[in-house]
């Protein structure tokens, strides 16, 4: 499988160095639960590889898409994508290197900053250019004249439908799904956004500078971001403090944000099961008072 990657490494990088890649190290780093990762090198160039079953290559073709869009972009720094293919049994997506340090306040508000700078790209709808995953789901992105349709529809109408699947029990699915509709009445810009921003897709590297890692990007309400950096324990202040200097928050934000975020826990039910549903009708039960 090395053999077949390392010359398509060097076909996408042919016309910005001379230099020929051969593979003089690779070994397995910490990637997360869904791909295996690893690190290759040689004395002057390290590249970072994500590896699938070879059915998933269309995962890592929306990825390197996303990816390609954010650094084209200027606004934030993401891991520049190199190639992507499938060798042998394996799909597989080569990606720049980037070397990580530790996240500063002054880096938490550059990041802020950047964020907010991304989510003025915007499109003339809501949806991406392809469907992708958050996690292992499948995440549909059909495109979308409003946004009250394109969330309810697409994000949580299709995590209940995965949920029910799996035995979830959701009394209330109904009623909130008719409300939510009134909730994203706030007429949002089709904003690019990341789409998974928890703190584990978020770094920095050794010379201070921000970098967002493993989209699952589409054009959607910049709140979606910010909701999420607020899952799981949240962001420092200065992140908070430096997104607002570029762009405020909308009021009503912090009853949207429960609904957002409950695509979230929603998804974690369909990947992880326990806890989650209960976690769900709670915030459903609290949209709904």
């Amino acid at each position: 499988m090395w053999h077949s990657i390392a010359p398509r490494i060097n076909e996408a990088i042919s016309q910005v160095t001379c230099q020929d890649f051969q593979i003089g190290d690779r070994h397995s780093i910490s990637g997360g639960s869904i791909n295996q990762a690893y690190r290759i090198s040689n004395d002057s160039q390290t590249y970072f590889i994500k590896l699938n079953q070879a059915s998933q290559i269309a995962m890592f073709k929306a990825e390197a898409f996303a990816l390609q869009q954010m650094a084209d972009s200027h606004t934030i720094r993401v891991p520049q994508p190199i190639c992507h293919g499938i060798a042998e049994n394996s799909s597989y997506l080569v990606l720049e290197w980037l070397d990580l340090g530790s996240v500063n306040a002054q880096s938490w508000e550059a990041m802020g900053h950047n964020l907010a700078a991304m989510h003025r790209v915007t499109s003339d709808r809501f949806g991406w250019h392809h469907d992708n995953v958050i996690g292992s789901t499948p995440q549909r992105n059909p495109w979308t004249t409003t946004w009250a349709d394109f969330f309810t529809q697409h994000r949580l109408s299709h995590q209940f439908q995965l949920a029910q699947r799996r035995g979830g029990h959701f009394p209330q699915q109904e009623k909130l799904l008719a409300i939510a509709p009134k909730i994203l009445a706030h007429s949002p810009l089709p904003s690019l956004v990341h789409g998974d921003l928890w703190s584990g897709n978020a770094a920095v590297t050794t010379q201070g500078e921000p970098v967002i890692l493993d989209p699952a990007a589409y054009y959607g309400d910049r709140e979606v971001d910010l909701a999420m950096t607020e899952l799981f324990g949240g962001f420092p202040a200065p992140f908070y403090s430096g997104y607002g200097e570029v762009w405020a928050i909308d009021p009503g934000y912090s009853r949207r944000k429960t609904l957002y975020n409950l695509y979230h826990i929603l998804n974690h039910f369909n990947l992880f099961g326990g806890s989650y549903a209960s976690q769900a009708n709670q915030m459903i039960a609290a949209l709904l008072e």
